[in-house]
């Protein structure tokens, strides 16, 4: 059948649509999925998750304020609002010279680009297994809520929660997930009248953790610490985590009865080791603005997006879900109009800026920052339900159920 619908369409006159392989089912891998079918390409993508994951309002499980479901979409969903393949398979080898992705199920090579979009492998910090993340595997968020919920059932407890640094590469820091569970745990404690009863710790190695957000946000995120009494333990290299207990470079300890840490972002094992994409001393693929992969002698269909792409900026860029979906669009802009003969591009870098609402359970922080000015606005109980409404914004928008806000 295949084959007689290929020679009647080609028999018409008409050129079959080019194919993309995505490697990724993140917000990079979606978005260029989802405009790429816009300009009637055939693509496939391949994710080792059969969900897309919402990790900014992920924050909200360790508290039991949202469920699972409401921050996963399946990508069955996906894929029948927008046209797109996907298929779940774990990517194991990319030789883009060759024009070959090796996966554990199979093999693929019948694509004419090819974008790189499989997200960050994580900083490997002694007995880092003794912590949970909530920028982790999604699975992780419902782990930190049994450990919450256990300790809400004793009825006291010391919980310690923080991120990493990357000094390869700052933009791969996460901070701000840390910051909005432990908030937020703060403010379940307080409705359930136990908040005496727990100690609340933050740490991280840097001297100004949270720093990029610009000075103003740093120093009110300082204040809103002291104001809820959050002990803080920063400035010191983190060596090693005990079963209970983060140890500092200085042999100082910090005793818990449970641990969340985010570790920074560093290129994965498989970049550094399966592949022949060019890499940056971090390990992430090494791209131009128009995020097509750089260096002499290297393939021209291959383009790297998302947290699995180098950023390249100003010294406060980070890695964020809008960043990804900016260099996914022009990703797809890009590609469409390189098979127009045109060579307009359009690049990610003049876009860069720092976008987030801090959430606390009770209200939130809106939190700016771009080269010409950064700023943090407080914005009591309605930050909360703004973020709770972005929330269902992208769950829907994404599904083709309400229109897409531009730039969002």
């Amino acid at each position: 059948y295949l084959i007689l619908i290929r020679s009647i369409y080609y028999n018409k006159g008409f050129k079959m649509a080019k194919k993309v392989l995505i490697l990724g089912g993140g917000f990079a891998g979606v978005e260029s999925a989802t405009y790429l079918r816009k300009e009637n390409y055939d693509v496939t993508l391949i994710s080792n998750r059969d969900y897309f994951y919402i990790y900014p309002t992920s924050i909200w499980i360790p508290v039991g304020s949202a469920e699972f479901s409401d921050v996963s979409v399946p990508l069955d969903d996906l894929s029948k609002a927008h046209g797109f393949t996907w298929i779940q398979d774990e990517v194991k080898e990319i030789w883009s010279k060759q024009n070959r992705v090796v996966c554990e199920n199979a093999e693929y090579s019948d694509y004419d680009y090819l974008i790189v979009a499989i997200g960050a492998g994580k900083i490997k910090h002694k007995n880092i297994q003794n912590t949970l993340s909530i920028c982790g595997e999604p699975k992780e968020s419902l782990q930190i809520k049994e450990k919450i919920d256990e300790l809400i059932a004793k009825g006291s407890g010391v919980v310690s929660m923080g991120f990493g640094g990357n000094p390869k590469d700052t933009s791969a820091i996460r901070g701000g997930p840390a910051f909005e569970v432990l908030f937020n745990l703060h403010y379940k404690l307080k409705k359930l009248g136990l908040r005496d009863n727990f100690t609340l710790n933050f740490f991280a190695p840097m001297a100004k953790p949270g720093a990029k957000m610009g000075q103003k946000a740093l120093d009110m995120m300082d204040v809103y610490s002291e104001k809820l009494n959050i002990n803080r333990y920063v400035g010191k290299k983190i060596v090693d985590f005990e079963k209970d207990a983060v140890v500092f470079e200085d042999g100082s300890v910090l005793k818990s009865d449970f641990i969340m840490f985010i570790a920074a972002g560093s290129g994965s094992d498989l970049l550094k080791n399966h592949t022949d994409l060019p890499l940056s001393e971090a390990g992430f693929v090494s791209v131009n603005d128009n995020c097509e992969i750089r260096g002499e002698d290297v393939a021209t269909n291959v383009y790297a997006i998302g947290d699995a792409a180098q950023l390249e900026g100003p010294d406060w860029k980070a890695k964020q879900g809008h960043v990804a979906e900016v260099m996914a669009r022009n990703t797809a802009f890009n590609i469409t109009q390189k098979d127009k003969g045109s060579s307009e591009r359009k690049g990610y870098q003049e876009h860069l800026n720092i976008l987030c609402v801090m959430d606390g359970g009770d209200g939130a922080g809106f939190v700016y920052r771009c080269d010409k000015r950064d700023f943090m606005l407080p914005m009591p109980v309605v930050g909360h339900w703004m973020k709770k409404s972005w929330g269902w914004y992208a769950r829907n928008s994404k599904l083709g159920k309400i229109p897409r806000l531009p730039g969002m």
